[in-house]
């Protein structure tokens, strides 16, 4: 008997310190945040930029807030915009998309996307996607924007939605499965979400939480402003659209970006305020009732729709020695 509470005594201090060097180790897992944007409609502003952070509030660029990487060699117009970035399920592989375009050309004028993949965030590989050549039945397409990925958990696969626009119709966002490689997509576009009153739904920005995908998206012809829809499951589920709008502004927003802070309950909302050339972030811990923090944020640099992304301190100093 007594033997039998020893050992029961021994597996519960066992428990307990697997317990808590997990707990550390998930504490300790991400200590920093990477920022990618892109600054400008012009040159080489419309190009992926990197910027890092302690704290999810103070943001430095590096690279001397220089493109991380040419958008000549990576794309088929010569100029990204709206970068995404996320960490793959397995942590060990990082993806990108961007939209494929030059403003200057116009902003009916691009009609593709880029996927990127590494291993380190520092080296990158690409491969383009351009609708035209890439699917039947595009003729009357006129812009691709703001791709953004997430994990499908139901179909296993990376998800990759972006808002597209025909002829005659508005921004919907659709969406298409990427292959096992991140080089390609499996499927045709099939619309993600449709707002109920048939408006523009662009800048999709999804987040899980508690249990279901909430969804912050731009509307147009109905006030220039941030909306959120909710679902249980990305592709078979009804998207449960809230009235209100979330940002904190009477200013037109687009590209929203919403990241958890570490360690805490807390979520950032961040925006581009792009008639006044602001960038806003806006704090919450439901995802419904949002706080602006502008007194808390600082930036050297003034960015363009981009994403925020936790990364772990080896990442960041990888991130610094490099660039």
């Amino acid at each position: 008997m007594r033997r039998s509470i020893v050992l029961l005594v021994a597996l519960l201090t066992l428990q307990l310190v697997g317990c808590q060097k997990g707990e550390t180790t998930a504490k300790e897992q991400y200590s920093a945040y990477l920022f990618a944007y892109f600054t400008g409609n012009s040159g080489d502003e419309e190009a992926i930029r990197f910027a890092l952070s302690d704290d999810g509030y103070n943001y430095k660029a590096l690279n001397d807030n220089k493109p991380i990487i040419s958008s000549s060699d990576i794309s088929l117009t010569g100029g990204v915009r709206d970068p995404h970035i996320l960490r793959s399920e397995d942590g060990k592989t990082f993806y990108m998309v961007v939209t494929d375009m030059v403003s200057d050309r116009g902003w009916d004028s691009n009609r593709g996307i880029v996927l990127l993949k590494s291993n380190d965030l520092v080296n990158w590989t690409s491969s383009t996607i351009h609708f035209p050549t890439r699917f039947a039945g595009q003729e009357e397409l006129k812009r691709v924007w703001a791709p953004q990925t997430i994990y499908d958990a139901e179909a296993k696969k990376y998800l990759i939605y972006f808002s597209t626009q025909y002829s005659g119709g508005p921004d919907i966002i659709h969406y298409l499965y990427a292959n096992d490689d991140f080089t390609d997509v499996l499927d045709e576009p099939t619309p993600l979400s449709v707002p109920r009153n048939g408006t523009s739904c662009l800048d999709g920005a999804i987040i899980p939480f508690g249990g279901e995908f909430h969804m912050f998206y731009k509307t147009e012809g109905s006030g220039n402003g941030i909306k959120k829809a909710v679902t249980k499951s990305l592709t078979s589920g009804e998207w449960q659209e809230w009235d209100d709008y979330k940002q904190c502004t009477n200013h037109a927003v687009e590209g929203s970006c919403v990241f958890k802070l570490i360690g805490g309950q807390k979520y950032i909302l961040m925006y581009d305020v792009y008639m006044n050339g602001s960038y806003q972030f806006c704090e919450s811990e439901d995802l419904s009732n949002f706080r602006v923090v502008d007194d808390a944020i600082s930036m050297n640099f003034h960015p363009r729709h981009g994403t925020v992304m936790p990364i772990t301190k080896d990442e960041a100093e990888r991130l610094k020695n490099h660039f």
